[in-house]
């Protein structure tokens, strides 16, 4: 048994290396600068290297941004930077808890996050619901990292 998992690690070995040959030879380059850094969606850098950082994205002005699928959360239509969403402090709720939201001309957060797992109606916002982030995004104007081609449902354009 242990011949043939040592023969076919042997033939895998060859393989790979055979593989590897032939893409150096049709000018197949993996890291193209040849500095031995690494290629991300970020660019060629060096691991040891602090690249500079990517310039801030433009975000739109307080316009509504059109849903794309079902059940979509809301996407955030303004900059959060600086907004502090932790265990001792929630920025959002300042102003689109049911408290403010009127005072501040924002859209109230949904009444379903003020319902907990088991269905009870709570006086303030879930525990699952009090990190907004992980749901709601804001709509950066940046172009796509990768191609994308996806189609909102008919029923929502």
């Amino acid at each position: 048994m242990k011949k043939i998992i040592m023969a076919l690690l042997l033939v895998s070995h060859a393989l790979l290396g055979a593989a590897s040959l032939a893409t150096a030879e049709e000018g197949v380059q993996t890291n193209p600068a040849g500095i031995g850094g690494v290629a991300s969606l970020r660019g060629l850098s060096e691991l040891e290297a602090t690249r500079a950082a990517d310039s801030f994205k433009r975000f739109p002005r307080d316009h509504y941004l059109e849903s794309s699928y079902v059940y979509q959360p809301p996407l955030v239509p303004h900059t959060i930077r600086n907004y502090e969403v932790s265990l001792n402090a929630n920025k959002c709720l300042s102003c689109h808890s049911w408290k403010n939201a009127k005072e501040m001309g924002a859209t109230k957060i949904s009444v379903t996050h003020y319902v907990n797992r088991q269905d009870q109606v709570l006086s303030d916002v879930s525990p699952r619901r009090y990190f907004c982030l992980q749901c709601h995004v804001p709509q950066a104007d940046a172009k796509p990292l990768v191609e994308n081609r996806f189609l909102s449902v008919d029923s929502l354009r």
